[in-house]
């Protein structure tokens, strides 16, 4: 082939590309760039969202006021907590399920839809429907009727401090492992099968096989499972919202939430800036954090 048209194809293969890269690079720069630097703007000014005439430049004076913020601690306190929690747990969960769901037997594909299912629904359904579980009421409360059936005493789930967050994290567990579950079975089924008949014919226990043959194939699919998970479990929002509004005792008001009731609901629209991007920075460094710790050797 000439060197003409070798290298027109190669500037035809770039442009094409180009054109392929543009719109999504468009979309990246105007939702996600644009905000972040108006956010780090509005940060260092007094803006009130009722008053939107009124923008004091303050300069720092938002960041250091946060920091000596009690409710902003709480809300870190209680973000972190949530998320120590539930990626284990959800980790953990995701992957019993898709061990549970990788044999081949009859009407597996049902188990796996219905693990599933709970992902494709709405977060906000979800919450509705366990906040009818949790009801305090044994008489409405199914959770409560179960247990004053076993002898046991109902239990506040969510006007209870020491539970509100813990039953959250259940929930969200619960709803969230049908995703992980899914890549956890993608990497099960790209294990080859001769591993483990070698390590049967070595005479390996399933417990062994899972030790030595499962686990480190899918260390690489862990790694991103938790990453993913401890990401999305940062921006804990949704849940307090509808079932608790960040209560009782403000245990269950995470960052995001706290981010919400500073810029929409006070108006105080400069301060929930500040927050915001103190959070991105917290979010960013835990990421890298965990990323060196699950780094290969």
């Amino acid at each position: 082939m000439p060197a003409s048209n070798l290298s027109a194809r190669k500037r035809n293969e770039r442009i094409s590309a180009y054109v392929f890269i543009v719109p999504a690079v468009a979309l990246l720069i105007a939702f996600l760039v644009v905000p972040m630097v108006y956010t780090v703007y509005y940060s260092v000014f007094r803006y009130q969202v009722m008053r939107p005439d009124n923008i004091t430049f303050v300069g720092l004076k938002n960041y250091l006021e946060l920091f000596q913020d009690s409710d902003f601690w709480q809300s870190l306190r209680n973000t972190l907590y949530f998320t120590v929690v539930v990626v284990p747990t959800q980790t953990v969960l995701a992957l019993a399920l898709a061990l549970l769901v990788s044999k081949r037997f009859r009407g597996v594909s049902v188990f796996r839809t219905m693990y599933f299912s709970p992902q494709l629904t709405s977060m906000v359904v979800i919450s509705v429907l366990w906040i009818v579980l949790y009801n305090s009421n044994p008489n409405t409360g199914l959770i409560n009727s179960l247990l004053v059936n076993l002898g046991m005493q109902p239990v506040n789930f969510l006007t209870n401090p020491k539970t509100a967050m813990n039953a959250i994290i259940f929930m969200s567990a619960w709803q969230g492992a049908g995703y992980q579950m899914m890549i956890f079975l993608a990497g099960l089924q790209g294990i080859p099968g001769e591993q483990y008949e070698a390590a049967s014919i070595d005479g390996a226990s399933r417990v062994q096989q899972f030790l030595y043959v499962t686990l480190p194939n899918l260390r690489g699919t862990i790694k991103y499972v938790i990453m993913i998970t401890m990401i999305q479990a940062m921006k804990l929002f949704t849940q307090p919202y509808v079932m608790t509004q960040g209560g009782p005792e403000n245990k269950t008001r995470t960052m995001v939430y706290y981010i919400y009731t500073q810029g929409f609901q006070k108006g105080n629209f400069g301060y929930a800036c500040s927050v915001a991007a103190v959070f991105f920075v917290i979010v960013v460094t835990m990421s890298l954090i965990m990323q060196r710790i699950t780094a290969e050797d």
